[in-house]
């Protein structure tokens, strides 16, 4: 864009009256917590409920899920602000909203190092030990699920939200034709397809020579490079991105939003229950149910019959607290079991759902006490203005 036009941009935005902060969208908060529950479900799947195993058991293609309403969420809120979004303060207030529970969670999970020094080599161990609190440890596919097994994803995240001010920065002013509702759609197309094509030359070119197909349980360097490292979800999380644009360019009315939730939910459904055995693994992890995934986010963007049923309080309160969940669950339901709570309680036979119950619980008491209280600290010692 040559400069006198990007000068433009500028005073255009300059001159936008102040901003009006948006109203949440509570039912994405809601269905958050049927994401949560299936992410807990597949590490520790229940048993005798067959007829949702196609979920559970696939439950990963729902942490894709989350970077998409992430990037959605961040372009809903920070879209109209693009040029007067401080970075500092932005990094700041995503840092106070995930570092503390991801702290959390390491501590409570110490004892896992001891695990980890006996499975791995001591360069490994020492090596983990000291990315995995710098949150760089999913950058190494060795070393993703070091101390905390899901933990990886904050590598992911630590890349996306570092460079989403610029993102929308360079967007705004040497990008503005990409704001149209034709060019988003081609672009999240676009990125849909970009994110899919690694996943596809692995299954093409088979780098770490697997001999049988490739399940939840395979092993190899470059298959943890896609399952685990951020390049992996630089895609999902620009589709959310231009996804949440592209619902701020349409006049979408209530009945076409109630129309693209329900194809966003039964397009999930038929998929899972007819199509998701015979699918490679790869493509799923890919992010090949984007498209669905977007319907169902512009379906629950603003009020319909299908929306409410995710604003309903139950929801939201879990919903709130899903960052908790995802943090705390994995490593608190071994730390259960490899302790015999239960069994010293002599109330084994109410597992697994007591530690499902154990577990969200906790972690709801963790988004009050710890999450809340920190991020207000953390903002008001660090922040000039709450991001």
């Amino acid at each position: 864009m040559p400069p006198s036009q990007t000068a433009q941009t500028v005073q255009t935005w300059q001159a936008r009256p102040p901003y009006v902060r948006k109203p949440p969208l509570a039912a994405l908060t809601g269905v958050r917590t049927l994401l949560a529950f299936n992410i807990v479900f597949f590490h520790f799947t229940p048993p005798h409920m067959r007829y949702v195993y196609p979920f559970m058991d696939n439950g990963f293609v729902f942490v894709g899920f989350f970077f998409v309403l992430s990037g959605y969420v961040l372009a809903y809120n920070y879209s109209e602000r693009a040029l007067t979004l401080k970075p500092r303060d932005f990094w700041i207030a995503r840092f106070a909203r995930l570092y503390p529970i991801y702290l959390l969670a390491l501590i409570l999970s110490f004892q896992m190092l001891e695990a980890e020094w006996q499975a791995r080599s001591h360069v490994q161990f020492w090596e983990g030990l000291v990315l995995t609190p710098l949150l760089l440890q999913g950058w190494s596919p060795v070393l993703a699920t070091f101390w905390n097994t899901v933990g990886w994803t904050l590598s992911s995240d630590l890349l996306l939200y570092g460079t989403f001010p610029w993102i929308m920065r360079i967007w705004a002013t040497r990008a503005p034709r990409l704001n149209t509702p034709r060019q988003l759609a081609v672009l999240f197309l676009t990125l849909w397809i970009a994110g899919m094509i690694p996943h596809i030359l692995y299954l093409l070119l088979n780098p770490d020579h697997l001999a049988t197909p490739i399940t939840r349980y395979s092993y190899g360097f470059w298959l943890r490079a896609l399952k685990y490292t951020p390049p992996a979800y630089i895609c999902l999380f620009l589709a959310g991105i231009t996804l949440g644009k592209l619902q701020l360019q349409l006049a979408i009315t209530q009945r076409q939003r109630l129309g693209f939730a329900v194809i966003g939910f039964s397009g999930i459904a038929i998929f899972f229950y007819t199509a998701v055995a015979h699918v490679p693994y790869m493509l799923l992890h890919g992010g090949l149910l984007l498209p669905l995934f977007a319907m169902l986010t512009l379906g629950l963007s603003a009020s319909n019959p299908i929306a409410s049923i995710f604003t309903w309080r139950p929801l939201l309160i879990i919903g709130n607290a899903t960052f908790c969940v995802y943090m705390l669950h994995f490593n608190g339901i071994n730390l259960l079991q490899s302790w015999h709570v239960w069994e010293h309680l002599h109330l084994a036979f109410l597992d697994p759902w007591i530690s499902y119950t154990a577990i969200f619980l906790f972690s709801i008491a963790a988004h009050h006490l710890v999450e809340k209280p920190s991020r207000r600290l953390i903002l008001r010692r660090l922040s000039s203005k709450s991001a």
